[in-house]
Formats: C-alpha cells, structure tokens, sequence
C-alpha cells in the first residue's frame, strides 16, 4: 500500500519568489545555453549554474522529452526547434504592442520607425510604422540582416564586448551592401565605441544607397532590442540628427519602463 511522504521534491520546491524551483532553473539553464551560442556541454552548465550536475541533467532530459532542447551526437545539448515557434510568436506581440511608441517617432521625426531585435547572429525587424511622407523608407516586418550595415545592428552590439563582437563577424562574414558599409572588423569596433561615445547609431549609406538610419537600443531591455529612423538621407541630414537623436531616446526609455514594468522580476 502506498504511503505519503513529507519530503518535497526539487521539481515541487517553491522558489525565494514564490515560483516552482525547477522551472526557474530551466529557464535559467536555456538562457545560459543561447547566451553560449546555443549549444553547451553539462559540465559547461554546471560551471556557469552552480547547479550539481544530476540536477542540470534531469531538467535537460525534460526539456529534451519536450522538444525545447535537443543532444547533438557529440553529447552537447543545443536549443531545439519548439523554442522558434515560442520566439516568432513573442516577437510579434512585442512588435505590436511595440506600435504605439513607434507611432509616435513617427509624428514626431516625420520619418518611418522601426523596432528591431538582435536573435543569434542577425538582425530581426519586429516591427514597423511608415512615415507619412510620399517618398518613405519600407523594412518588411520579419526581415533578417546582418548587424554590420545597420543602424540597429550598431545599436545593438555596442553594448557587446569586443572579442564577442570579432567571433560574431568570424561566423556572419562582412559583405558590402554599399561601397560604404563597413568591411573590416577593425573599422565596425572603431563605430561601435563612436556609438557608446554618442550615445545613438548612424547608417549612412551603408545598407542602400541614399538612405540614413538613426537608431538607439532600448536599456535594460529583456532582450536586445533597438529602435530606429529612417529617411531619405536628403532629409535626414546632419541637422536633423540633432533633432531626431533626443527623441529617439526618449522614447527608448519610455519603451524601457514599460517592459520593466512588464516584467518586474
């Protein structure tokens, strides 16, 4: 006859914050894995966790069970395929509720607003509000590109440490959209500290020809976002940078209270 235990049991045990312990230490443990790259070994995750090795390797058989990781045939674990579903969704319910702020860089520079993520090694749009001009820039929500001919992806990686930086431009490559996008590793980490000392990104010219992008990243962001202008380089000129720049990042503080609100923990 079975008998009732007092004990509880790792995957049952409240958390300091009042969470189930076990889920906490899962979502933990895959936030490490995409901060590694996506794919990491057990002893890897202990290192890093600080959890003992049985208990990473029980919430990995779990997560595996679950489709959420999978193990490569050298024995590494690597983020698996149901997360993209989750991600894709996520991304579009932060673009649209993203809309509203965009909405306003849009009355307030007259220019096409833009919210962009950084996911692995590219660029994502999520979300996009055009300019009310005749002659107005157009980014296809969804769009990939690569960081290094991007406002955004300046904004972004400016916060990236170097060597960090070298090894993402090792795997992406450096192609020329124009022949003013930065080609070398040396001259985008020379942009990237202009970006930290300005405190905003500039593309000029160097996703396509005749066009200027204006971007800022959203601080303290649950994950790396940016928000961008961007104009016929007529329009965006020099002068209008300062303009546009303040507002820019106004309203990237104000998306970034909101989502801290949003997530309080």
């Amino acid at each position: 006859m079975p008998t009732s235990s007092a004990s509880t049991t790792d995957s049952a045990k409240p958390s300091a914050g009042g969470g189930v312990q076990s889920l906490e230490r899962a979502f933990d443990l895959l936030e490490r894995m995409a901060d590694a790259g996506g794919e990491v070994g057990l002893s890897e995750l202990s290192a890093t966790s600080g959890l003992p090795l049985p208990t990473i390797h029980r919430l990995m058989r779990t997560l595996v069970a679950c489709g959420y990781v999978r193990q490569q045939p050298n024995r590494r674990y690597a983020l698996g395929p149901r997360l993209i579903r989750l991600g894709e969704s996520a991304s579009r319910l932060l673009g649209t509720w993203a809309r509203p702020y965009l909405a306003r860089l849009v009355e307030e520079t007259g220019e096409t607003a833009n919210m962009a993520l950084l996911d692995g090694d590219e660029i994502v749009y999520v979300a996009q509000v055009p300019s009310k001009h005749s002659m107005r820039m157009f980014t296809e929500v969804g769009r990939r590109v690569l960081p290094h001919s991007t406002g955004v992806g300046k904004a972004l990686l400016a916060s990236v440490p170097d060597d960090e930086v070298r090894a993402l431009l090792a795997r992406t490559g450096m192609p020329a959209a124009t022949e003013k996008t930065i080609t070398t590793p040396d001259g985008f980490l020379q942009a990237l500290a202009e970006v930290r000392r300005a405190g905003y990104a500039v593309d000029d010219n160097e996703q396509e020809i005749g066009v200027r992008c204006l971007a800022v990243s959203v601080p303290d962001s649950p994950t790396a976002a940016a928000v961008s202008i961007s104009g016929p380089a007529g329009r965006v000129t020099e002068a209008a940078t300062e303009r546009i720049v303040p507002v820019l990042q106004g309203i990237a503080a104000e998306l970034s209270a909101a989502l801290v609100s949003q997530n309080p923990g």
